[in-house]
């Protein structure tokens, strides 16, 4: 099984709904509900990833929406930041996985479109398996927020529900220090925040089990990866299998994607062809061969 730090983070999901109407019946604001989940995350060498975010806000831009990352200024004039939370929310991002969620908000917001989210963490640290704690480093997520850029933008109309879901990509974002072959040879960690927004209109999940054969019957597979590439075999993201086989990756942009399962001891599947349709779920099961 390939070893590298994976959260899908890892995951904030925004719903608007409808909850205010104007003198003329026209909403003018929304609900959004702000949750947390994060994808499986391969490495069995850590117990904890700590992260305390304390709050999140959402700039709401002025006219048509600017979708040049390079020149998106948080001080564009006519632009506003909206607060969803303001509150510490303490997590271990390894508690979230496949699906499971941590809400942090549920507001209402003015109507418009939304272009950026900024999120502000600290009480950042990581606990290995053999009990030693690493505190990190926030380059910038306490003083002005981690930015993460919504391309295209988010237009909120009244009375319309809309989710975004953030990836939490732990494998860029934790990154080790020293051996990672074995615990004692890790002497700790670089925190660098990677995230990515998905709109979960235009996404979908896939999902699935990974099991083997013994005497004919299946039998679950715990800790398998499940690999995803693009159509160009350029890697998009990973995930792992739970104590009954199962796995969820979410926030998958629709179109086409390969995918194989892969677990120490077992042979690896086929690439398996797999078309994610916006707003659905996609199964793909895995059954994997021992070795030898």
């Amino acid at each position: 099984m390939k070893m590298k730090f994976l959260f899908i983070a890892s995951f904030f999901l925004l719903a608007f709904t409808n909850c205010s109407e104007d003198n003329n019946g026209t909403s003018d604001t929304g609900r959004l509900t702000l949750q947390l989940t994060d994808a499986p995350f391969p490495f069995d060498l850590v117990a904890e990833a700590n992260v305390t975010v304390f709050k999140v806000d959402a700039r709401l831009a002025d006219g048509e929406a600017n979708q040049d990352e390079e020149s998106m200024d948080d001080e564009n004039e006519g632009s506003e930041f909206i607060t969803l939370m303001e509150q510490e929310v303490p997590v271990n991002l390894l508690d979230l996985t496949n699906g499971t969620t941590e809400q942090l908000a549920d507001v209402e917001v003015p109507v418009g479109t939304y272009d950026l989210i900024r999120v502000y963490v600290r009480g950042i640290n990581v606990v290995l398996t053999d009990g030693r704690t690493f505190d990190l480093k926030v380059p910038s997520g306490a003083q002005t927020g981690i930015k993460i850029f919504i391309a295209p933008a988010l237009t909120i109309a009244g009375g319309i529900s809309s989710d975004l879901l953030l990836d939490f990509d732990v494998s860029r974002s934790f990154v080790a220090k020293g051996n990672t072959k074995t615990v004692d040879g890790i002497n700790g960690f670089n925190f660098k925040p990677v995230i990515k927004v998905s709109n979960l209109s235009t996404a979908g999940t896939l999902y699935g089990t990974v099991t083997t054969l013994e005497e004919e019957a299946n039998v679950p597979l715990e800790n398998a990866q499940i690999s995803v590439f693009d159509i160009n075999d350029a890697p998009v993201t990973s995930g792992v299998t739970d104590a009954d086989g199962n796995y969820m990756i979410m926030g998958l942009d629709a179109g086409s994607y390969k995918v194989f399962a892969s677990l120490n001891g077992f042979v690896d599947s086929e690439m398996m062809d797999v078309e994610i349709v916006a707003g659905n779920k996609t199964t793909q099961d895995f059954i994997l061969d021992p070795e030898g």
